[in-house]
């Protein structure tokens, strides 16, 4: 009971909520029982619950850092992105049981990301927009990119103040590919679009970043 309880105060920052939580939790699994009662269930309970939670640190606790990282650059607000997380580690482990893959981190940020869509789509729907056909725009690899071999010279300050302009849909794949290291496959599973369309998007994103660096002066 402790160990569910400290989890879910330290998701919820807020001792009532913390509770409930993990009532509805312990509720939950008793409506698995058919016929087990008593001390049996309870000591059953409980060793689940360790199980779980010991699980849930290994897995997914390590990659706090990863998840506000996103969570900030898809909400350009410290705060909100604070709120994000928590709510997506309250997602995660309420749906932990469904994780059988070996990638936490991947698990973890598809998370994140679908709750920072949610909460964009009810604040700032307007942010949410489609701004390019990928059958129409090239795709470079990394390495002969131009306007990649230019933004790896441009001030980190100032690059990542110009990615704070970029549209959503374009932060969160330069995030994911150049700051998180994912693989095209990786970003494809996590934002749900094929792998061609990240690699498209990664290119346009890129390319609207080089712009923003021209203006401001720091590309020549």
């Amino acid at each position: 009971m402790d160990a569910s309880y400290n989890l879910a105060r330290w998701l919820t920052r807020n001792e009532h909520d913390a509770k409930d939580i993990v009532q509805e939790a312990y509720l939950r699994e008793f409506k698995l029982f058919d016929g087990s009662h008593g001390t049996d269930a309870r000591a059953w309970l409980k060793l689940k619950e360790k199980d779980k939670l010991a699980r849930f640190e290994q897995s997914i606790l390590p990659h706090l850092d990863a998840a506000y990282n996103l969570a900030r650059w898809l909400t350009r607000n410290e705060h909100d992105a604070e709120d994000m997380v928590q709510e997506a580690y309250l997602r995660a482990f309420k749906f932990f049981n469904a994780f059988r893959g070996v990638d936490g981190r991947a698990w973890l940020l598809t998370i994140v990301r679908n709750t920072c869509y949610t909460w964009l789509q009810q604040n700032r729907a307007h942010e949410i927009t489609t701004m390019f056909d990928e059958e129409i725009h090239s795709v470079d690899s990394d390495a002969s990119n131009p306007a990649t071999l230019a933004l790896q010279s441009a001030d980190q300050q100032i690059l990542r103040e110009a990615l704070d302009e970029l549209p959503v849909e374009f932060r969160e794949v330069v995030v994911l590919r150049d700051l998180e290291g994912f693989s095209y496959k990786e970003i494809a599973d996590i934002v749900n679009i094929p792998t061609g369309t990240v690699m498209s998007r990664l290119a346009r994103a890129r390319e609207r970043l080089k712009q923003l660096l021209c203006n401001r002066g720091d590309l020549a």
